[in-house]
């Protein structure tokens, strides 16, 4: 079986490429894009031919989406997201399946397994209309709290980081301003641009601006130093570590 890695985060297309060929002897890597672009023309080169697709939702320059759009994709897909709300749709479409990052073992081979029972390529017309204009995601632009009888809007621009503590959940501006959010921290995952924000724990959301360095710790663990200085401890998650340093780059 012929493998294509479409991932722009190299990290994670690399970690990707070693989970296949260590976990999966007759599945061979012939070819890692991106980008659209890239994946296109890698398409359209006769010499090359994937009989499965390992496909990341948000590329270098546009999102999968427009890859079916402009080419016609005879190989199994498998979709990989960070989004279940992306998930969902290309599952439902007929997409064989999806991953959600980090891509686990157990859920890479139960992935594989399906395309090796289904042996059909993807309905990309029945994807296409599941997906519609919804295929790039409306990120929040601000937040709307309420301190006493005040509303005041929160650009996603002066946001330095969200945690929990308490069993509330704090946004905190880059100003050190903090205001209570009663808003879940899986919702805002999924609200925010994951280009400026990263869930480094259940419990913590920071925004690339507020991080000043990071500390490794032993057990491979990191520290973030953030400003300004936040009041629960900053360290990222171990399986989050390697997507972390990769979103970093």
């Amino acid at each position: 079986m012929k493998a294509l890695i479409v991932e722009d985060e190299v990290m994670a297309r690399n970690r990707l490429a070693r989970m296949l060929t260590s976990g999966f002897p007759d599945i061979e890597v012939t070819g890692e894009t991106s980008s659209v672009e890239d994946t296109i023309n890698w398409l359209r080169n006769p010499s090359n031919s994937a009989d499965i697709i390992f496909m990341d939702v948000e590329l270098s320059d546009g999102d999968c989406f427009e890859i079916f759009r402009q080419e016609k994709v005879q190989a199994k897909v498998i979709m990989t997201t960070a989004y279940d709300r992306y998930a969902v749709k290309a599952f439902e479409a007929g997409s064989v399946d999806y991953l959600l990052k980090p891509v686990g073992d157990a859920e890479l081979r139960r992935a594989v397994e399906r395309c090796r029972e289904r042996g059909a390529a993807p309905d990309v017309d029945a994807l296409l209309r599941a997906i519609g204009r919804q295929a790039r995601p409306a990120y929040k632009e601000r937040f709307v709290v309420n301190v006493g009888e005040q509303i005041i809007p929160v650009s996603v621009g002066d946001i330095a980081f969200f945690y929990s503590k308490d069993k509330y959940n704090w946004l905190v501006g880059s100003d050190g301003s903090h205001y209570i959010l009663d808003t879940s921290m899986d919702t805002l995952e999924e609200e925010l641009d994951p280009k400026r924000f990263f869930r480094i724990s259940r419990g913590c959301i920071v925004a690339m601006p507020a991080i000043r360095s990071i500390t490794r710790m032993p057990g491979g663990r990191l520290r973030v130093i953030a400003v300004p200085e936040p009041p629960i401890d900053m360290t990222v998650a171990r399986a989050r570590v390697e997507d972390f340093l990769a979103w970093l780059e």
